[in-house]
């Protein structure tokens, strides 16, 4: 089934919903069903966005925006009421309440996660953002900060910050309650979304909360709790905790992960679901068109008991979608190969920080489940947990985002390398692709932060065949800790390795020959475009050498010079920002060649806080892609 026909609930329609003359609990349930809707088309258009986390704190969104925040653009001098998020993830269904508030232009419910449009994570760029996310766990302490500099500006106002009970995994959300309560700041309200469920599996599979509000109380907080879908319990709630003074506040607010949505809904998964399926990720059609009929009902339903004509929906073609035939998936050929070498090798065993699905372990969890460790939201203990196995013997794998693992758990991986053990760790959702989460997602710094680690050594895979040959060099080869970083999204790749190819240290293969110039790069994403840009020049009668050099923090030099034999330039390309990537310890080891007739060396790459949009507009963006690096290097070259 393919979906044609998108659904939307137009601007006069949410005017017509959020001024009705009836109780404020029955205009916010109608709005926050309005809002769901227009969220499930903006996921829907976009083709990924997080809906379960999205559904579940509408209700909560809905409430504050209508009837409890005092916005703080309404006054000259900056004071009022600020919200923001923490947990980042239900930015599509806090998106959807500004637009049906009028905070933002209503053009930008067509723009979820493209270029110019509505960032896939909250970003301070967008009107009403107060501030980013990145890992999660530090929204308590920007509100501190806010606090305080409030304070010293003389500002008056409340802050309200959104939390997941995932979220709670992580040391600075408990690093952050302690101060908070020591400082009187009465002014933050913590709100923490408890759906039970984190990305997709059950908090309490993974850690369990336990007695929540005791621990709470215990560091001096205010604590309160109520039904987060429940209208007059909400009201309830910030009414009494309005007037608690001289100790900050949490509401835990009991929600369900994909509220209203019948079959989304976490509470409608069956005892032997493995996985909750709607966290991130597009619908498919069939369950698109089942679940907006089903809010439209509900919608139409609640109009009708209110005696109001039903709502009147604007519609527009979907999107289509980039064919995936024929591309090669990283993440899932690193699957199959640990799976194969965990067969051979009893001393593996793999631990994940919440991202099973994401990093290819499920089928590894399945084959050996007393080898699979979740450790939840939680890198740095996870990767002194594997750092602790290795002393004793084992072989641990560490997974997660590269986005997260490298920077948050740097120095546990640093001291794991000081011990002279052991530990494999895998960073999926490497570099710039794909573009739609945003910067916060988008790893493009990890190179530079694992690069100086004693003994690791760091490979990124160009092609699902060199997966299976990165992981096991570093399993069987290679004697100290290592870092495999995976592209997520899938990708066309036009070469093939040579005959016979093997990964040795240092070294890459010639995937094109030119006898003009040379492009080093690595990876499935970039090195597809140096190998168009090189058809495209070789139409101009430049010949361009495209190598795939696989290792990210390691060079060979007597390698590197007959690679670069005879050519007047050299190119790096960098799935990363330009300095700590690969292309800086290119450029450093021709100058350790000390040639007589030394090429000039340019490093393309990252060179600005990643945008966000589809993956062919931020190639194009960040002049990435094959044409444009045609033109970059045509220009330097003639």
């Amino acid at each position: 089934m393919r979906v044609t026909t998108l659904w939307y609930v137009p601007a006069a329609e949410l005017h017509r919903a959020r001024t009705l003359e009836v109780p404020a609990a029955h205009r916010a349930a109608l709005f926050a069903t309005l809002c769901r809707i227009n969220t499930l088309y903006m996921i829907m258009r976009a083709g990924s966005g997080h809906l379960g986390t999205s559904f579940s704190s509408l209700d909560i969104l809905s409430w504050l925006f209508l009837e409890e925040l005092e916005h703080p653009e309404s006054s000259e001098h900056g004071d009022g009421d600020i919200f923001f998020s923490s947990k980042g993830h239900d930015a599509p269904g806090k998106y959807a309440v500004l637009i049906g508030l009028e905070l933002l232009d209503f053009d930008l419910l067509h723009k979820l996660r493209r270029l110019g449009g509505l960032p896939g994570h909250p970003d301070v760029g967008t009107p009403h953002m107060h501030t980013n996310t990145g890992s999660l766990g530090m929204g308590v302490s920007k509100a501190r900060g806010m606090a305080r500099a409030r304070r010293l500006l003389g500002r008056t106002g409340r802050l309200f910050v959104l939390t997941g009970d995932g979220e709670l995994q992580e040391g600075q959300f408990w690093e952050s309650l302690q101060p908070t309560a020591n400082g009187g700041f009465d002014e933050i309200t913590v709100i923490i979304d408890h759906n039970k469920i984190q990305s997709d599996i059950w908090v309490e599979q993974v850690s369990s909360l336990g007695a929540l509000e005791a621990k709470l109380q215990a560091f001096g907080w205010y604590v309160a709790r109520c039904d987060g879908h429940d209208f007059v319990a909400l009201q309830q709630a910030f009414e009494c905790l309005r007037n608690v003074v001289g100790q900050p506040k949490i509401l835990i607010a009991d929600t369900v992960k994909g509220k209203g949505v019948s079959f989304m809904e976490g509470s409608a998964l069956q005892p032997g679901d493995r996985l909750y399926r709607f966290h991130s990720g597009a619908p498919t059609p069939e369950d698109y068109t089942r679940g907006v009929e089903e809010l439209i009902a509900r919608a139409n339903k609640m109009l009708a008991a209110f005696g109001r004509m039903p709502l009147q929906l604007e519609a527009v073609p979907c999107p289509e979608r980039p064919a995936l035939a024929g591309t090669q998936r990283m993440v899932s050929a690193y699957g199959q190969a640990l799976v194969a070498q965990a067969e051979a090798n009893p001393r593996i065993v793999a631990l994940d920080a919440d991202l099973a699905l994401d990093t290819g372990l499920l089928a590894f969890e399945e084959r050996f489940p007393e080898r699979f460790v979740e450790c939840g939201i939680a890198e740095q203990d996870m990767v002194s947990q594997a750092g602790a196995m290795a002393l004793q013997g084992l072989l641990p794998i560490c997974h997660s985002f590269a986005c997260f693992m490298p920077p948050r758990a740097n120095e546990q991986i640093y001291n794991n390398a000081t011990e002279r053990t052991k530990v494999i760790y895998v960073g999926s959702l490497a570099g710039l692709l794909p573009g739609g989460p945003g910067h916060s997602h988008q790893s493009v710094r990890d190179i530079d932060i694992l690069a100086a680690v004693p003994g690791m050594a760091m490979i990124e895979p160009c092609c699902e065949q060199e997966v299976g040959l990165a992981l096991d060099y570093l399993l069987n080869r290679h004697t100290g800790s290592g870092y495999l970083r995976l592209v997520s999204i899938p990708c066309r790749v036009p070469y093939r390795l040579p005959e016979g190819y093997r990964l040795e240290p240092g070294q890459g293969a010639v995937l094109r020959e030119g006898d003009a110039a040379v492009v080093i790069g690595y990876g499935p994403v970039l090195l597809p475009q140096a190998w168009e840009a090189a058809r495209l020049l070789a139409e101009r009668g430049i010949g361009l050498k495209v190598v795939n050099l696989p290792w990210l923090n390691l060079v060979d030099r007597e390698w590197l010079r007959d690679v670069i034999a005879g050519c007047s330039a050299v190119f790096t390309l960098d799935n990363h920002y330009v300095t700590g990537g690969q292309g800086e310890h290119v450029a450093a080891a021709i100058a350790g060649l000390g040639l007589t007739n030394r090429p000039v060396v340019t490093c393309f790459g990252v060179e600005e806080i990643p945008l966000c949009g589809t993956n062919d507009e931020v190639l194009v963006a960040h002049r990435l892609d094959a044409a444009s690096l045609a033109e970059r290097m045509m220009s330097l070259l003639v």
